[in-house]
């Protein structure tokens, strides 16, 4: 069994990075991926996909320094789920876990969601 995600996208906000109390640092993220395609009328239609992103110990730090709002990332990780209950309701989350971080340019050009 394999699990292993590729992501190229633009970061929704600023990072935030936790010190662990054993000295990890985990830094989390919204990554924003779109699809564009054109409708029978030939109309140009969008959707845009938000993610979830951690990234642990060094990093965290890297991406804690250099990544903001806007920054264009590759992201290569795995894909993890958790549940927690809050008032007898549960509630899902699907995130990515980074392995690996490519920063891939500066400020998203005008047609990119972010």
């Amino acid at each position: 069994m394999y699990n292993r995600i590729v992501i190229i996208g633009n970061v929704g906000q600023d990072p935030t990075t936790k010190t662990l109390e054993g000295g990890a640092k985990v830094t989390t993220f919204t990554l924003a991926t779109s699809e564009t395609w054109k409708d029978k009328q030939g109309n140009k239609k969008e959707e845009v996909q938000w993610h979830s992103v951690q990234l642990w110990r060094g990093l965290a730090e890297v991406a804690e320094t250099y990544v903001k709002k806007g920054s264009k990332l590759l992201i290569e990780g795995k894909v993890t789920y958790r549940s927690y209950e809050k008032d007898g309701e549960t509630k899902y989350f699907t995130e990515i876990v980074g392995k690996e971080m490519k920063m891939l340019g500066g400020k998203p050009q005008n047609d990119e969601p972010f």
